[in-house]
């Protein structure tokens, strides 16, 4: 049997939102490695895959997923978790990485495969689409996010508040993620560019502390880093844009 490492995504955090083919990767897969911080504490991943999986077949796996600025720990960590899967892999012979959202959007899986593969030559790279935090915020608050010939512009905020404006003073609907630090530079934002009616933004989508409000509420403070805007596109009527 080759050596397979498939990565598979969990959804934003509701586990009924976990794909059938989802968590038949996840049973099939001789270990189910799960990302953790070097704090320690259980991830939205992890608490996902235990609805699914017996605990001692999930194996917790450090990353730094809490280092923004010194690049070399966090490659340090990145390269230790390699290794660790790496080793997973020579005994297991499959693996399985589950990550929230979708492993082929802004996850740590594309990381990880890189570094696996290196490790191991031949190595065979699967993924398993996962259901978005943009679609779920947009079934739960009832923002639609594309109609007719409209563009959808995705954003990390990480990237800084100035690529989202630029965003939003273009056409389409604009969705923004991590933005939970940055809460008052993107509502300026909306603001300079006549955006913040109609928008929204939730965070622990599917949670017991879930939070969707319109983006005329956002606070002052920092949200939670993974919280979720949606700024829909300008709208006349019915079929306008197609």
């Amino acid at each position: 049997m080759d050596l397979c490492l498939t990565g598979v995504g969990v959804g934003p955090g509701d586990p009924e939102l976990v794909t059938v083919k989802g968590v038949n990767a996840l049973r099939a897969a001789g270990a189910v490695v799960v990302p953790v911080m070097d704090t320690g504490e259980t991830g939205r991943a992890e608490a996902t895959v235990r609805h699914y999986v017996a605990a001692d077949r999930i194996v917790r796996v450090v990353f730094a997923l809490n280092e923004r600025s010194d690049r070399a720990r966090r490659e340090a960590a990145w390269d230790a978790a390699g290794a660790r899967v790496a080793e997973l892999l020579r005994t297991h012979r499959s693996v399985a990485f589950a990550t929230i959202g979708d492993p082929n959007v802004y996850s740590t899986f594309t990381y990880l495969a890189h570094t696996v593969g290196e490790l191991l030559p031949g190595l065979a790279v699967e993924t398993v689409p996962g259901i978005t935090a943009m679609q779920d915020l947009a079934a739960r608050s009832g923002a639609v996010l594309t109609e007719g010939t409209e563009p959808l512009t995705l954003v990390p905020v990480t990237a800084g508040a100035a690529v989202l404006k630029t965003a939003l003073e273009g056409p389409g609907t604009v969705v923004a993620y991590k933005f939970g630090r940055l809460a008052a530079e993107v509502a300026a934002a909306l603001a300079a560019t006549g955006r913040t009616g109609g928008a929204v933004w939730g965070s622990a989508l599917g949670l017991p502390d879930e939070s969707i409000r319109p983006a005329a509420e956002l606070l002052d403070g920092p949200l939670p880093y993974l919280s979720t805007l949606i700024a829909p596109a300008r709208r006349e009527g019915r079929g306008g844009k197609l």
